[in-house]
């Protein structure tokens, strides 16, 4: 399959006109219920999150007295799947939503937005929206990088958005009538700016004066994925030992936040540098700067590397950093990931090295002007919608597989392209053929 576009357009003399919404779309086995979703990628902008709206289209005929339900879970999945035995499972659930889509209650109805408005249009009377609104708190999509040879779901944190047909809310629903959706929640990183990272150390040594002095500096504190890390490195040698030569490495530190908190550590971008040494006793004004991209493709066979949220049949990155807005609640967040540089000055032999860390922020950039994520209808109605002359604005998703057209071209109701909720294949890689 090859990649899916986020919108068809064709040529025409005003420029490029887009021809379609693209919609997702999944299901049962028994074809009795089909979920629609604009996108499967939900970011956090840290002002809001984007809300889960979607429609489901159900045969009134075959439910008769049982009612549709639909729920989004994020769980934490910290042992393999195959090992689940006797009802005991390696998930902590960290967030769970029911709601009730049909019949519909009247108390708990929400403003539609543009899509579920459109789509209900155009599927007809037995189409019912649903609505989550995920909670500030709520964990970013985490996948830990299985080895090769694994088999089962990844452990990490991954979120679920599940339709059933049940008497209940808590029925057991059957495989025949409920449709499962792997979905992501990513995060966008807040815009204010932040210090350079800078640290330095200071080394003695027993049997001579003077000190070695290590400084070290990043050119800023916020990298996005893909972008090369700029660190300046200084080195005073006031002692009469020699520097050889230096390390500088890029480690990912992921603290998995469960009964107790352990911490793991890979190093994602190295390099060794001998130019310009070695440092020779009391030499002092060494200058140089070097240069290191952390990308995951350096990295694919790293067990344990925490990746944004990675799921079948789609390319993904190295996880970001996590933002913690209530250091109280980190508990619910299931895994943190942080960045360091580390510049290590290695010297000779019976002498320890000397070292210092640094700080960062890997993210994804925030569109500099994103619309709504999703917008009622009533901000169509007070004309907030462009002319089909002017340049329509199209929200990129954070990881650049899909665009968020939903928003646009409202003007034309009729036009969807429904694909199948399958995921993307990875680029250049071998894939399995199962389908999220």
């Amino acid at each position: 399959m090859t990649e899916i576009q986020a919108a068809s357009f064709e040529g025409s003399d005003d420029g490029q006109k887009k021809q379609g919404t693209r919609v997702f779309k999944k299901s049962s086995p028994n074809s009795k219920i089909t979920v629609y979703l604009g996108k499967r990628d939900f970011i956090d902008y840290l002002s809001h999150i984007d809300p889960i709206d979607g429609v489901i289209l159900v045969d009134p005929e075959y439910l008769k007295e049982r009612k549709v339900y639909a729920h989004v879970l994020a769980a934490f999945r910290y042992g393999r799947e195959d090992l689940d035995v006797l009802g005991l499972t390696f998930r902590k659930d960290l967030y769970l939503a029911t709601a009730q889509v049909w019949p519909p209650i009247e108390e708990q109805k929400k403003p539609l937005t543009r899509l579920q408005e459109r789509l209900m249009k155009k599927l007809g009377p037995n189409a019912f929206p649903f609505f989550f609104e995920l909670p500030s708190s709520s964990p970013a999509s985490v996948t830990l990088q299985p080895a090769p040879g694994d088999t089962g779901k990844p452990c990490g944190v991954d979120y679920e958005l599940k339709t059933y047909v049940a008497d209940g809310p808590d029925d057991k629903p059957h495989k025949r009538n409920s449709i499962q959706l792997a979905i992501r929640k990513l995060t966008y990183a807040p815009e204010e700016p932040a210090p350079q990272p800078s640290a330095e150390a200071v080394k003695e040594f027993m049997m001579s004066s003077g000190n070695l002095r290590l400084e070290a500096t990043l050119d800023k504190e916020k990298y996005y994925h893909g972008e090369s890390i700029t660190v300046n490195v200084l080195v005073d040698n006031n002692t009469s030992k020699t520097v050889k030569k230096v390390k500088i490495s890029v480690r990912q530190y992921a603290d998995i936040c469960l009964f107790s908190t352990a911490q793991y550590k890979c190093v994602v971008a190295e390099l060794e540098s001998e130019e310009g040494f070695p440092i020779l006793a009391s030499q002092t004004g060494f200058c140089k700067v070097y240069t290191m991209t952390p990308l995951l493709t350096n990295n694919r066979d790293k067990r344990g590397l925490a990746l944004d949220g990675k799921l079948k049949h789609e390319d993904t990155n190295l996880a970001s950093s996590t933002i913690i807005r209530d250091s109280s609640q980190k508990e619910n967040l299931g895994i943190v990931v942080q960045y360091k540089v580390k510049v290590r000055l290695i010297l000779g032999f019976g002498s320890s090295d000397l070292s210092v860390e640094l700080p960062f922020t890997l993210t994804h950039p925030k569109p500099a002007e994103s619309p709504p994520p999703s917008r009622p209808a009533s901000a169509l109605l007070q004309g907030n919608i462009p002319s089909s002359g002017a340049d329509v604005p199209i929200d990129t998703n954070l990881i650049q597989l899909e665009t968020d057209a939903n928003d646009s071209c409202g003007y034309r109701d009729e036009d969807f392209i429904f694909e199948d909720f399958a995921r993307l294949r990875l680029k250049g890689h071998d894939a399995d053929d199962t389908e999220a």
